[in-house]
């Protein structure tokens, strides 16, 4: 099992008590503590109803970034997206390349 130290975080950081996130999320003090703790993993319907309880992606609460407000994809446009999508594909030497190109195109 998963131990989802995040949500304690975000819990404290919060002021708020396990029985507070408890009753928001429809469930027993007990049972959300085993969230915390690791011996229940968390529905996913209930991570999502944290993240939006918090502000925070999922991917933050799982502990797959650091960021707790990514970007959201429909904030950028079209042409956003898809240099988003065309500089990820690249290498790391590709990408080095690109960005010495556009600082000498953009320093004029």
């Amino acid at each position: 099992m998963a131990k989802y130290n995040r949500i304690k975080d975000l819990r404290e950081d919060s002021d708020k008590t396990q029985q507070d996130l408890a009753d928001y999320l429809g469930t027993s003090t007990q049972h959300y503590g085993k969230y915390e703790l690791g011996y229940a993993e968390i529905p996913f319907e209930r991570a999502i109803l944290l993240a939006k309880y918090y502000n925070v992606s999922l991917d933050y609460i799982a502990g797959l970034t650091n960021t707790k407000r990514p970007l959201p994809n429909d904030t950028l446009s079209d042409s956003e997206q898809d240099l988003i999508k065309t500089v990820r594909s690249l290498t790391e030497s590709e990408k080095m390349k690109l960005l010495k190109i556009a600082e000498v195109i953009f320093k004029s």
